[in-house]
């Protein structure tokens, strides 16, 4: 009987994925690969900022770089922030399998655009073509991460006790920070500091409201 019932359990595990027990090594690939793209990201932010060898006054060689620094300071912070949800979101799963694995390498080929369209934004802070493009690509890294988070659950690849939790609060966070980003998208065409203040607003009270739409969308709990 008990050989009998391998093959199914078999099947069944490959259903769902493979267990990251029993490829550890290949799951540890997976995370050292992301962890190291988000590393390299992070670390091409500073390469804008910039001071001629030769300036006269350093001070206002590093005033004019102010568009350059807050471009630093909010990528660094969306950059760090994604860090973090994928290390959790990764630390949740208790399979894989190769949709993962491509909509992970989805979701990171816009994290290593953000360099690029930050040092856009760092150069050209007034031009609405830079904040569209940074807003764009913002965007579509925050959708492709709630992609792959509905995916894992739809398919049973998280750890039950997390199940919850990432249905709960990270789908729509994330939801929240793609829907901020796209809506930026028209209101650069006006002005591009309204547009970039609703990125650093997303970000101050981004976790509060994301608290308060999940308890307004929770059914209200019956007294015993």
């Amino acid at each position: 009987m008990e050989a009998s019932a391998e093959p199914e359990q078999v099947a069944a595990e490959g259903e769902t994925g493979r267990h990251r027990r029993d490829a550890e090594v290949e799951f540890a690939r997976i995370v050292a690969f992301s962890d190291g793209v988000f590393a390299i990201a992070i670390t091409l932010l500073v390469l804008p900022l910039d001071i001629p060898k030769h300036t006269q006054d350093l001070a206002a060689a590093v005033w004019e770089l102010d568009d350059d620094i807050f471009a630093y300071v909010v990528s660094f912070a969306v950059i760090g922030k994604y860090w973090l949800s994928h290390h959790r979101f990764y630390g949740t799963l208790e399979r894989f399998d190769n949709t993962l694995m491509g909509l992970n390498l989805f979701y990171l080929a816009w994290v290593v655009l953000v360099p690029f369209t930050s040092e856009m934004l760092g150069r050209f802070s007034e031009d609405s073509t830079s904040t569209v493009a940074y807003a764009a690509v913002m965007a579509a890294a925050s959708g492709t991460f709630v992609i792959q988070i509905a995916y894992a659950y739809r398919r049973g690849l998280m750890k039950p006790e997390a199940r919850e939790a990432q249905q709960r609060f990270a789908g729509p966070a994330n939801l929240l920070y793609t829907a901020i980003f796209l809506l930026s998208v028209p209101v650069a065409f006006a002005s591009t500091w309204v547009a970039q203040g609703m990125w650093l607003a997303v970000f101050l009270v981004g976790r509060r409201a994301v608290n308060w739409i999940v308890e307004r969308s929770e059914p209200p709990r019956e007294e015993a």
